[in-house]
């Protein structure tokens, strides 16, 4: 049977007091690569921030990476987010800082003590996506494409049992869509599991996969051809 990393039933998310999406029931399993889909305004981004503790889920059940969501406390939170590997659009990079020293930030800030491990874990991750030679440049000496790769290495840091790229080729050309998204199956395909949200059909014709569609405040799973 296969290993559950996240399952939501009969949840409720709601944005304060606004229901956002009603009634979810999804189910992702270890090894999976899911794509999110949904019009603008139609919940993703609220689904996406229940999955990483943003938002409370207030009604039904919800399990990811062993946490489970309702009773989810604040001191909770940053144990739940190393479990996990979060891909924003716009980066979220650190511009006074180089790209080793960016990721340095993240394995301080989730309690790395060891400089040479530190060391040894940056050089995995930033080869994983063809980064390694530009460790010592600064992110606005990168290009958009290049920025992301980091984004994605720093993802990669905890050894995340899922990550959740949200919008990750968002503010990229096509062809650099393209080149990001294959870092991501490439990642996908050592093993990671992988929830993506996205507006780029294209990628999903290109690169088909299970899909969940956020519309009429539900989330369900559509068939390949239908989206």
């Amino acid at each position: 049977m296969s290993e559950s990393i996240l399952e939501l039933k009969n949840a409720s998310i709601f944005q304060r007091e606004n229901l956002i999406l009603n009634d979810v029931s999804v189910k992702i399993n270890k090894g999976e690569f899911v794509y999110l889909i949904g019009k603008t305004g139609s919940g993703k981004s609220s689904f996406m921030k229940t999955l990483y503790g943003d938002l409370p889920l207030q009604k039904g059940e919800g399990h990811i990476v062993g946490f489970d969501l309702p009773t989810l406390q604040e001191k909770d939170i940053p144990f739940l987010r190393r479990k996990l590997g979060v891909v924003f659009q716009d980066f979220k990079l650190l511009n006074d800082r180089t790209v080793k020293a960016n990721l340095y930030f993240v394995l301080t800030a989730t309690g790395w003590k060891d400089k040479v491990a530190m060391d040894e874990k940056i050089d995995e991750v930033l080869d994983k996506v063809d980064m390694k030679t530009k460790s010592f440049k600064y992110p606005y000496q990168l290009s958009g494409g290049e920025q992301q790769r980091v984004a994605i290495a720093r993802a990669l840091l905890n050894d995340p049992e899922l990550i959740i790229a949200d919008e990750p080729t968002g503010n990229l050309d096509p062809q650099t869509s393209v080149e990001v998204m294959q870092v991501l199956q490439e990642i996908n395909k050592n093993g990671n599991t992988i929830l993506m949200a996205t507006h780029d059909y294209a990628l999903l014709l290109k690169y088909p996969s299970k899909t969940l569609k956020c519309d009429d405040n539900q989330v369900f799973e559509v068939v390949q051809k239908t989206v």
